[in-house]
């Protein structure tokens, strides 16, 4: 079911093994409604962090208050708890952090997510969780994040419930990604974030199911799935934070 570009073509998404394909289609820029993004930039860490905090879930609400989206799980296996850091640098054009999978992995190869992955413990909270996984792929040490709250938890089609972590990184940070699991490190502008516009619907079939999912329009990446639903809640948060 991956979604990987390949040269000027595109693997089809109608099914995890198809092998239909179609021309490459350049995603069209958007610009950005000010009237939204204003503010966003140019701005201290401690104002960024009091205008995202004040969208988010506080650290201390439970987990099982937390309100859930996605996909409902298809077996009373599922969903296996997992969780991710929503990483949002503190530099003068606030961004948020995303990588892109390996393609030798056997799972979500060459997709875009977000640093994370499966609880190792049963003892493990979710920021524990977010934070070991963004130092494992991406080189973010715990030191140089600040965690704030949580967005609502997500159910993927592949049977996880993510937990999204926000949190602040240090000006200036540097990524270090374990080529193991992450190709690369790269950054979205949370301005783009904000804008609605960017994101769309699209149907993909999976396992047998249909399911309908978020893409984020991305002039380089192909943005969906789980990772684009939390970039488009976190999104409206802010937008209806704004005075």
């Amino acid at each position: 079911m991956a979604l990987v570009f390949r040269g000027k073509t595109q693997r089809d998404h109608g099914t995890a093994s198809g092998t239909r394909r179609k021309p490459f289609r350049l995603v069209p820029v958007f610009r950005a409604d000010r009237s939204i993004t204003a503010g966003v930039a140019e701005t201290s860490r401690e104002a960024l962090e009091a205008r995202l905090s004040a969208q988010l879930f506080p650290l201390g609400t439970s987990l099982s208050e937390l309100p859930v989206g996605g996909y409902r799980p298809d077996s009373e296996r599922r969903p296996r708890a997992a969780a991710v850091l929503v990483g949002v640098t503190s530099d003068d054009d606030p961004c948020i952090v995303l990588t892109l999978r390996s393609r030798q992995l056997e799972h979500h190869a060459g997709q875009v997510s977000f640093p994370g992955g499966g609880r190792d413990a049963p003892g493990e909270s979710a920021v524990e969780t977010a934070l070991r996984e963004a130092w494992e792929e991406a080189g973010i040490s715990e030191r140089r994040a600040r965690p704030l709250g949580y967005l609502g938890r997500y159910d993927t089609i592949t049977g996880y419930r993510m937990t999204a972590v926000v949190a602040s990184l240090d000006p200036g940070i540097h990524f270090r990604p374990d080529h193991n699991e992450v190709e690369s490190v790269f950054t979205v502008p949370l301005a783009h974030v904000v804008d609605s516009a960017r994101f769309r619907r699209d149907i993909v079939h999976y396992a047998g199911r249909r399911f309908e999912i978020v893409t984020f329009e991305h002039a380089v990446h192909h943005i969906w799935g789980a990772t684009a639903a939390l970039l488009e809640d976190f999104g409206a948060r802010l937008r209806s934070g704004r005075s």
